[in-house]
């Protein structure tokens, strides 16, 4: 049995109270839910200050001082223990306002005493609250366990009634750690410890919570991201191979008259060097009688979807049919009117299907994909509702993957015998290390090459006092025969004061450019489809030359003729967000512009994006900045995949050790593809043990 299965309550000094307590806040259930609760800092011990050093900035200070004098102080809610304590530069006052009776009793005047805790000032005197008090030892022999870098453990106020803050945690772990750190299992061969200079798995846990010093605190850190990456990529892998050798896959064998067809006399422009190489990759996989699982990153506007429109003619001119699931209905729309502008009418029956599909539509359309008429399907989660059968589902274009679950991807292999091929497409290229995780087990293609001909968009930053210059640059552009977006911030938390704001503009516009001469569009979410749409198509026709609009346009419309991108206050967009944005102009020949307006109060964040922004067009090289501003787990859809619960790596920072750690996982499976020699059984054991702490399922 292992130990740190035990249900929390059993630990001593837990009991059932604190126990449900542990549950609610943190989550905690287990003995390796409480191994597993790291410190999020380290507090340095050794410093100790004078009074009269004290900063009301510092985070805290340790000072040691004697007290002078204690009393009791107001009536029943305002009561409270104040305690004069002074060293050889200054007095400092002690305050509590929870425990009085308990400390009045225990603090001694006369008495030396280590005090430490977060300082602040009143009426210029030096102040603590709810200090941590004890008696200064000149041997140092302190409860503190001579720890000179002290755990710090996030906590809630509701635990804090239970006396489990950071130091009544750190007091748990230490309890649990002296019963069984010897129970603490090896989950890594011996070889791989070694040569990869790894701490025991043992010791990691020790020093990660009690670190006898920096050095020590950075071996336990590296050994438990090693093996949490480790683990993270064997099972990715591992689910590939499986799933190789498990799932046959459809073969196209030929590429038909369909495609030879389209590409000689259909494709408007020639294809690029990358989206012949992709297409080449995906042609492959096709042909192995294995099922592709493949991701294509490319950036905003690099021809993903006449790749992903061409793979599926290949798939159509060997029997099989398609579709496009898109995870808007805008974004299905877009997708429906771009292939079918690209196909023309008597080429190959596409179809759209979405919520607002019309049940006497849905009706004719279900014949048409049953009977295998209908080649090419496009839509949104209504593609996997039950009803939608096939005859012959060969190939699946996924857009957006990180918005659809898992479950969901599971239903569409079930519309046929053997599973459909699977291609994965993003809106904005994912940072390495997230493609890595997040889609560890599909085949890569990058398509790292922009259509000829394509110039790239000119970005500037304006503050709110250049707005005239703005005005000005409008004006210019819409003689030329140009369109402008003008893009707005519009969020739940702040709605009232977004639509106010995008009220203010409008009127400011409409001011500034006064119909006759001028016409706007306004689009924003809380208008209906039917009056939205009006508005699109009013833009689209040329009859509007600006349209200001909240984010619905992010994932939305295709207007060659738009030259000029504003962004109002651009500072509180995200950065892919504001890529994608931009990426909505520059889609004909003429060179495009994008204007970033923004208040004069930046933060350094939001400084750091605008500059990225004007600075480069690559979107592979925002992404990789993003996922250093905002860390991994506030990029889009990646909460609720599940593969990112990691505890101590971080996606952002350890690249370089991720990379490493996916080599050392392929070698491993080069070799023993079934973990079956020896020194791997422990491997073996690992991917079939569920204590790593890590969610788990097929990622497609």
């Amino acid at each position: 049995m292992n130990p740190f299965q035990t249900p929390i309550e059993y630990l001593k000094g837990v009991g059932l109270n604190r126990a449900d307590v542990l549950k609610k806040e943190l989550g905690l259930t287990t003995f390796e839910d409480l191994l597993r609760h790291f410190p999020y800092k380290y507090i340095d011990r050794t410093r100790f200050y004078k009074i009269r050093e004290i900063e009301p900035e510092l985070p805290h200070v340790q000072v040691i001082a004697r007290i002078r004098s204690k009393e009791i102080l107001g009536e029943k809610h305002t009561k409270r223990l104040v305690i004069q304590a002074q060293d050889d530069t200054g007095m400092i006052e002690l305050v509590w306002f929870q425990g009085i009776k308990w400390m009045e009793k225990t603090l001694i005047p006369g008495k030396a005493y280590v005090i430490f805790g977060k300082p602040g000032f009143f009426n210029g005197k030096a102040q603590m609250a709810h200090p941590e008090m004890e008696i200064y030892s000149p041997v140092g022999a302190s409860s503190n366990g001579n720890l000179t870098l002290q755990p710090a453990y996030s906590s809630t106020e509701k635990l804090k009634h239970f006396m489990l803050d950071s130091k009544g945690l750190q007091k748990l772990v230490a309890t649990l750690l002296e019963q069984y750190s010897k129970d603490i299992q090896e989950n890594l061969p011996q070889y791989i410890i070694n040569k990869n200079r790894l701490v025991s798995r043992e010791t990691a846990y020790l020093n990660i919570h009690f670190p006898d010093d920096a050095a020590a605190l950075n071996e336990a850190q590296r050994r438990l991201k090693f093996e949490e990456l480790f683990l993270l990529q064997l099972r990715m892998l591992k689910s590939k191979m499986h799933r190789t050798l498990k799932f046959k896959g459809n073969i196209f064998s030929t590429v038909g008259t369909i495609f030879n067809e389209f590409y000689e006399h259909k494709l408007p422009f020639p294809l690029t060097n990358a989206q012949k190489r992709v297409l080449k990759e995906i042609r492959q996989d096709t042909q192995r009688g294995v099922q592709m699982n493949r991701l294509l990153q490319g950036d905003v506007g690099s021809g993903k979807t006449v790749v992903a429109l061409m793979s599926m003619l290949i798939a159509i001119d060997n029997g099989f049919q398609t579709c496009i699931m898109a995870p808007t209905e805008i974004l299905a729309n877009q997708h429906y009117q771009t292939i079918k502008d690209l196909v023309g009418n008597d080429f190959v029956e596409v179809a759209l299907l979405t919520g607002s599909t019309s049940q006497k539509a849905r009706k004719s359309l279900h014949h048409r994909l049953e009977s295998g008429y209908l080649k090419i399907l496009i839509g949104t989660h209504a593609l996997i509702e039950d009803k939608v059968q096939y005859k012959n589902l060969g190939l699946v274009v996924i857009d957006e993957q990180h918005r659809f679950g898992v479950e969901q991807r599971a239903r569409l292999w079930r519309k046929n015998d053997i599973p459909p091929h699977i291609l994965v497409m993003t809106a904005t290229p994912i940072p390495r290390t997230l493609a890595m995780t997040l889609y560890g087990d599909l085949d890569v293609s990058v398509i790292d090459e922009l259509p000829a001909g394509r110039k790239p968009i000119h970005t500037v930053h304006f503050f709110e006092n250049q707005r005239l210059r703005m005005f000005g640059f409008m004006k210019g552009e819409i003689a030329k025969g140009r369109q402008v977006y003008v893009v707005y911030p519009l969020i739940k938390e702040s709605e009232k004061l977004d639509l106010k704001n995008l009220e203010d503009g409008v009127n400011t516009m409409m001011h500034e450019f006064p119909s006759p001469q001028f016409n706007i569009s306004i689009v924003h979410g809380k208008l209906k489809a039917a009056e939205k749409d009006y508005e699109m198509q009013r833009f689209i026709k040329g009859e509007t030359q600006i349209m200001v609009a909240t984010t619905v346009i992010e994932v939305g419309v295709n207007v060659p003729n738009a030259s000029v991108m504003i962004i109002e206050n651009a500072e509180r967009f995200g950065l892919s967000q504001l890529h994608q944005l931009r990426g909505r102009v520059g889609r004909g020949a003429e060179q495009s512009f994008c204007i970033l307006m923004s208040s004069l109060k930046l933060s350094h964040d939001g400084r750091k994006r605008l500059n990225t922004m004007v600075k480069t067009n690559n979107g592979f090289e925002i992404a990789e900045i993003d996922l250093q501003l905002r860390g991994p787990g506030n990029i889009e859809g990646t909460q609720q995949s599940g593969v990112l619960n990691l505890k101590v790596a971080n996606l952002a920072t350890d690249q370089q050790l991720l990379i490493h750690v996916r080599k050392i996982v392929e070698e491993i499976f080069e070799k023993d593809p079934q973990l079956a020699l020896p020194e791997n059984q422990i491997l073996h054991h690992s991917l079939q043990s569920k204590d790593q702490g890590l969610s788990w399922d097929k990622i497609s």
